[in-house]
């Protein structure tokens, strides 16, 4: 379903926009924050201030980018109510799926044009947020999205955006990267660029209690994994490591917490904060194995993303610490006692860890360890891995019991 929402907003109310970090909750923000070029703004209520946030960054026509789970949440019309009351026209576009390929973009792209958008809100998870960006990218630089798959492609200015996450899973809010699926051959293309990073980061805890159960464990475990694959990347780096130890340590200790009950306030603000966190972590370092052996599960048997990577993550961790070396030491002493405590935070949520399980059958394996060694992310992975490698690292999740 898509809807095309438009209406004349009534007279603004006030002018300008001056956060307060932190408003409305208890969570201290690091200071690694400083690092990033994406302001945040965290705190329950704070959609209820997305117009005046839009306003101050000189919005006039808004496409709201969302899909029909959000909608039907009530967040969507929060978000235009707010947009609205501040002289804002605004657009609504609920046309995105999970894993948004090219049709979503360019179906998108068709509704921003007719109606000449000049600012973009993505609402949502990280399907939304990174199908605002691929519209972004096709709006002011023209071409198709394969043309941007990469980094530093795009040659115009791209529009302000703002991100308003409402599942603690991908951090896609703090990154410059759009994640989009070629419609035809389901390749995933990581399309990234300074230009698309978002303006503002609306991180409102309250958002998260909406989710089903199933995404907020897949979402989470999916956070998890770019603690940990941020900490043992080739890349990482004093920066992505401070925020990589700022994520983990709110991500590991309000997991459960949070899956067993999601009205606990601490715990929901330490997932959200915490993969945001995460996802700032990304940008500076980028991500390994675990990415690189879920996307070809994903993209062939439409295993969901936080799923399949949390399934694998546990072996790349002991692939990777199989030399004795210790990639991981920003968050662990001990790679063998992580890899653990990963498997215990997938049992607590009852996510599989099996590809059996899952009816993958065995003899995909060979393709499937084919495919992911040509996914961009395993050449950061800490330890070379070749195909053989990765058909080895299926085979051990293949027969987990």
């Amino acid at each position: 379903m898509t809807s095309h929402h438009r209406r004349q907003a009534s007279p603004p109310r006030a002018a300008g926009f001056s956060p307060r970090d932190g408003a409305a909750t208890d969570a201290v923000l690091p200071d690694i924050l400083r690092e990033s070029r994406t302001r945040l703004v965290f705190g329950n209520g704070t959609l209820d201030e997305v117009g005046r946030a839009a306003k101050a960054e000189g919005a006039s026509r808004v496409l709201l980018v969302t899909d029909p789970g959000i909608v039907r949440a009530g967040h969507v019309q929060r978000a235009v109510d707010s947009l609205e009351s501040n002289g804002l026209t605004v657009t609504v576009f609920d046309g995105v799926a999970e894993n948004p390929t090219t049709e979503h973009v360019d179906a998108g792209l068709a509704v921003a044009k007719r109606e000449r958008i000049d600012f973009l809100i993505g609402l949502g998870g990280g399907s939304s947020m990174d199908c605002a960006k691929g519209i972004n990218f096709l709006l002011t630089g023209g071409g198709r999205i394969q043309d941007y798959w990469g980094v530093g492609k795009a040659t115009e200015p791209m529009l302000p955006m703002i991100a308003v996450p409402t599942t603690a899973g991908t951090g896609s809010e703090a990154q410059s990267f759009a994640l989009i699926c070629d419609a035809v051959t389901r390749q995933k293309m990581a399309c990234g660029d300074p230009k698309a990073t978002c303006r503002l980061a609306m991180l409102d805890p309250e958002l998260t209690i909406t989710q089903p159960r199933a995404v907020a464990c897949a979402t989470g475990i999916d956070a998890l994994s770019h603690a940990v694959e941020t900490a043992g990347t080739t890349r990482r780096n004093e920066v992505s490591l401070e925020f990589t130890r700022q994520a983990w340590r709110r991500l590991e200790s309000s997991f459960e917490t949070a899956i067993a009950d999601p009205t606990d306030g601490p715990a929901r603000s330490g997932m959200l904060l915490g993969a945001h966190l995460a996802g700032a972590a990304i940008e500076h370092s980028m991500l390994g194995a675990a990415h690189a052996c879920a996307n070809p599960l994903t993209a062939r048997f439409g295993v969901t993303h936080g799923v399949a990577v949390g399934l694998l993550l546990p072996h790349v961790v002991r692939f990777n610490a199989a030399t004795g070396a210790n990639p991981y030491e920003a968050i662990t002493d001990d790679p063998l006692r992580l890899a653990r405590r990963i498997e215990d935070m997938l049992d607590s949520a009852e996510l599989p860890r099996s590809l059996a399980v899952l009816n993958i059958p065995r003899e995909a394996l060979a393709d499937l360890a084919g495919e992911a060694v040509q996914q961009w992310t395993m050449r950061f992975n800490p330890r070379p891995m070749t195909a053989a490698d990765a058909a080895t690292v299926y085979a051990a999740a293949f027969g987990v019991g």
